[in-house]
């Protein structure tokens, strides 16, 4: 009788890692440069784009269940109360989801039982 215990795999696992999450952000945040149907979207942001990149990309590893690095590095920062201040409004949460699942979509992500 085999008694290993298989622990189960994080989504951050079962997506591949920050390599994979780093892959999506990238062109998510490339659609919203390129793309004008994201044009309310990329107004909301500054003119460089790497710093929202790289916390992006930390916070997604975090919350997936990998390294925790973002909360280390912004201790008690909470993602809704950071984005209350610039007032998202429906359209922009829309262009969001929108070229979220457009990055998704093209990067692949290996695991298909994730959505």
């Amino acid at each position: 009788m085999n008694t290993e215990t298989v622990q189960p795999r994080t989504p951050y696992e079962a997506l591949g890692g920050r390599a994979m999450i780093e892959r999506i952000v990238n062109r998510f945040y490339d659609l919203i440069e390129s793309d004008p149907a994201f044009a309310e979207l990329r107004a909301m942001h500054s003119a460089d784009l790497t710093p929202m990149r790289q916390s992006l990309a930390g916070w997604l590893c975090a919350w997936a269940g990998g390294p925790g690095d973002w909360f280390e590095q912004n201790p008690g920062k909470c993602m809704m109360s950071l984005h209350r201040s610039i007032g998202v409004g429906r359209e922009a949460a829309d262009q969001w989801a929108d070229a979220m699942a457009r990055a998704i979509a093209e990067c692949g992500p290996p695991d298909r039982a994730l959505g």
